[in-house]
C-alpha cells in the first residue's frame, strides 16, 4: 500500500471519489477502490473477496465492510449523482473478421 500514497495515487482516487462520500463514512472511497485493486491483483473476483485484504489487516489496515464496499459500488455505478454516474450498459461493439 506504501506505492499507493508513494505515487499519489490513494490522493487522487480520493478527490476524484469525494462527491460518492456520505457526510458520516468513515472508510474513504479512494482507499476503498485501491483495496478492491490490490484485492483483484491477488485473485479476487467479486466484491466480497475484500476479505482477502481483512485477513491480514497488519498489511492492509483498516478495510470496509462487504455492505460497506457494495453501497459504494452501487452509489457508484446507478447514478445517485445521475451526470456523473458510469453507464449502466456498455455500448455494443460489432467486431468484424480481418481477412
Amino acid at each position: 500500500m506504501e506505492t499507493l500514497r508513494v505515487t499519489g495515487l490513494d490522493q487522487g482516487l480520493s478527490q476524484a471519489l469525494e462527491r460518492w462520500r456520505p457526510s458520516r463514512a468513515v472508510h474513504d472511497p479512494g482507499k476503498i477502490m485501491c483495496d478492491l485493486a490490490v484485492m483483484l491483483a491477488l485473485g479476487g473476483d467479486c466484491l466480497a473477496d475484500i476479505a482477502i485484504l481483512r485477513a491480514a489487516p497488519e498489511l492492509f489496515g483498516s478495510i470496509p465492510s462487504d455492505p460497506t464496499v457494495s453501497r459504494l459500488s452501487g452509489r457508484c455505478t446507478t447514478g445517485s449523482r445521475p451526470s456523473m454516474a458510469l453507464p449502466r450498459r456498455l455500448p455494443s461493439w460489432r467486431t468484424t473478421a480481418i481477412s
